[in-house]
């Protein structure tokens, strides 16, 4: 393993093992920080072994964990002391060595560590997507008066319910983009940087530079993670041999074009586990994709599949007798319990999990199109917070 030479005494590295800390020792490295959480992931060397095993080549040893994409002005002041206390020259490690360099950065700083916003907002919202904005909005139509600050580091801001009329050929993929700056309420401070993190005993938003923000009231809406990657092989394939998806900004268009193409065949349309965003979109992109197929004349000759995870049409029993009359009425063939887990792009094959009573199968579908909804998560800083 190389390790990465930040001064003449400090150096970063990824996960050491006993065999590396030897390496480091022969370096003539006197100190060892574990930076990264123990439990990250399977396999991983516990911060106890690998101070055990420090300590026995006479290296001295500290365990500062900072979670990753979430690291905090207190383990950057914990970085600076142990800087200060421990011999040099040192070793720190994370999964990468990126968190130790950060906060080694942050540490080092002249001024404070993690500096924070003199100004205590009365409201804070993180996102500044449609639901932040909206809600930016609304406060101040209620109330002036009110400081709000928006923290969204992009530029641009999507209307994303707007994809699936893109891919119906209803709207442009431009006409759903616009420039964050445009749609901030000018009476709101944007923060132009990502949150990393939240400490509600401080009523403080961390920030990914190691800066805080203060509030009174917190709105918390990030929005939410599409994982593609869950889906073996999904990744490769997208905007290709007939896989799209309009839960995104540049393959919407590619929807409406393999929709507009397609004069028979079979087209799959999937669901995955809630949560996702807007549990009525995949089943929208099936009937509106039915209704061209329809007009074109061309419906009857195209085998119609919806693929859904849950165990019904729709969560509201409510809706259920209205949809079903479009589901007989595009002929369409309803798969519950039937999850994607693979696609084989240039094959052409869907691998479903179909679970019957307790019994869990896997199946493979051959498609002509398939519209793919992906597996979504909460941001990262979230799910760590």
């Amino acid at each position: 393993m190389t390790f990465k030479s930040i001064t003449p005494s400090f150096s970063v590295s990824g996960q050491l093992t006993t065999e590396n800390l030897h390496h480091a020792a022969a370096q003539g490295f006197k100190s060892v920080i574990c930076n990264r959480p123990d439990g990250e992931e399977a396999g991983q060397p516990s911060a106890a072994a690998i101070q055990k095993e420090a300590q026995a080549l006479g290296l001295s040893f500290t365990y500062i964990p900072a979670i990753s994409g979430a690291v905090t002005g207190d383990d950057a002041a914990k970085m600076k002391a142990a800087l200060t206390q421990m011999p040099s020259p040192i070793l720190a490690y994370c999964r990468s060595g990126a968190r130790s360099a950060k906060l080694w950065e942050m540490a080092t700083k002249d001024q404070d560590a993690a500096p924070s916003s003199a100004k205590i907002y009365d409201v804070v919202i993180v996102g500044g997507g449609s639901a932040g904005i909206a809600t930016a909005s609304s406060l101040l139509k209620r109330n002036q008066k009110l400081s709000i600050a928006v923290i969204e580091p992009s530029e641009d801001h999507y209307y994303q319910p707007g994809w699936t009329m893109v891919g119906a050929g209803v709207f442009s993929a431009e006409f759903t983009k616009r420039a964050e700056k445009s749609v901030m309420p000018k009476a709101v401070d944007w923060i132009k940087k990502a949150a990393s993190g939240f400490v509600p005993e401080d009523n403080k938003v961390l920030l990914a530079d190691g800066s805080s923000v203060a509030y009174r009231v917190l709105v918390a809406c990030p929005g939410i993670k599409l994982d593609w990657d869950a889906i073996d092989g999904l990744t490769e394939t997208l905007g290709q041999n007939g896989v799209t998806s309009n839960y995104r900004y540049d393959l919407a268009p590619y929807t409406n074009r393999l929709v507009k193409d397609f004069k028979q065949g079979r087209a799959l349309f999937t669901q995955p586990p809630m949560p996702i965003k807007c549990a009525g979109a995949p089943q929208k992109s099936m009937y509106l994709s039915c209704s061209a197929w329809e007009r074109a004349g061309v419906l009857k000759d195209i085998d119609v599949q919806f693929h859904n995870s849950g165990a019904v049409l729709f969560g509201v029993a409510a809706y259920v007798p209205a949809l079903m009359e479009y589901i007989e009425r595009y002929d369409a063939h309803l798969n519950f319990e039937s999850k994607l887990v693979a696609i084989d792009g240039p094959a052409k094959i869907a691998t479903f999990e179909q679970k019957r009573g307790d019994i869990v199968t896997r199946v493979e579908e051959k498609f002509d199109m398939i519209h793919v909804v992906p597996p979504q998560v909460a941001p990262d800083f979230v799910r760590n917070s």
